[in-house]
């Protein structure tokens, strides 16, 4: 791919605005989402350079190194690659996390289900708190929980072990590898490690499951379609399947008073909602995203603590 403006501006092109506009142009020809925003990300990752460095200093001149690097991305996110794949990293909760392919990418929406638990926890929050995430991908839920809460031992499991070392290196990252356990599993339950996980005990469990139906996949954008991976994104023909066997293990693995918080898809509120109406849980609260789509449940187990 040349990199050129579409009036064919000639030297013009190494300067920053005119590589912006030129990238622009041809992410907009291959119908790319937010197209002026993946065009800045991808040139700063090149140039290593904030956006308001971009727009400070219009005149500078890309060398040849910087205008293939940036061209060959340009050219790979015009194929649908996501920007985040291309530059390994998407922020979440104001920490920076390494993705790739393998690895969903986190979303912005997610980071309700930490304000939801941290809300649930109160006071609680300094205590020495076992905190379990199940389906870690990134690490970003545990991650930021370790953040928040000083004291408290995460356990993390994923079935991918590709997504687990994105994750580990996460936690490394950001100065949490000690406090976090990373087991591969399938949801708790099944978990058969030297630690005995599956006998262990939680004050808290959070979870963004797989929720997207099957059915659903031709809406999806093509990128996330394409390019994130199934095990991350489908749970059967509804992207319900996964709850039932979800909230039974969190309702044998929480504590008496223990809190279970899960994100749910535009279509899981009435159905996760019925399956955390029973005897065995109580507290029941739903929580909506900035869109006001419902989009994280809570729930608490019933009993009470030991003091």
């Amino acid at each position: 791919m040349k990199l050129a403006t579409s009036s064919g501006v000639g030297r013009a092109a190494d300067e920053v605005r005119a590589a912006l506009s030129a990238a622009i142009a041809r992410l907009e020809e291959c119908a790319i989402p937010s197209a002026a925003l993946a065009a800045e990300l991808l040139l700063m990752h090149v140039l290593g350079r904030e956006r308001v460095w971009l727009y400070a200093h219009p005149e500078y001149k890309l060398n040849a190194e910087e205008v293939a690097a940036y061209a060959q991305l340009i050219d790979r996110r015009s194929q649908g690659v996501p920007t985040q794949y291309l530059t390994g990293r998407q922020e979440f909760w104001g920490l920076e996390f390494e993705v790739g392919p393998g690895v969903l990418i986190p979303r912005p929406e997610t980071e309700h289900v930490i304000e939801v638990a941290l809300a649930r926890l109160g006071p609680r929050q300094s205590e020495a708190l076992r905190v379990a995430d199940v389906g870690t991908g990134s690490g970003c839920l545990a991650i930021a929980l370790a953040h928040e809460l000083p004291r408290a031992k995460i356990v993390a499991t994923d079935i991918s072990g590709a997504a687990l070392d994105y994750a580990r290196r996460n936690a490394a990252r950001h100065l949490v590898l000690d406090r976090i356990q990373f087991c591969e599993a399938n949801l708790l339950g099944a978990h058969r490690d030297p630690a005995g996980l599956s006998q262990s005990r939680f004050d808290l469990i959070v979870s963004n499951p797989p929720y997207v139906g099957l059915r659903d996949a031709a809406t999806l954008p093509s990128e996330v379609r394409e390019h994130e991976p199934a095990e991350a994104l489908f749970a059967g023909d509804r992207g319900l399947d996964l709850y039932p066997p979800l909230i039974d293990e969190a309702a044998r693995a929480l504590c008496p008073d223990g809190i279970f918080v899960t994100e749910i898809g535009y279509n899981g509120a009435e159905y996760v909602g019925l399956l955390l109406a029973g005897p065995v849980w109580s507290d029941l609260r739903v929580a909506r995203d900035l869109a006001g789509i419902e989009r994280v449940m809570s729930a608490r187990l019933a009993g009470k603590r030991a003091s």
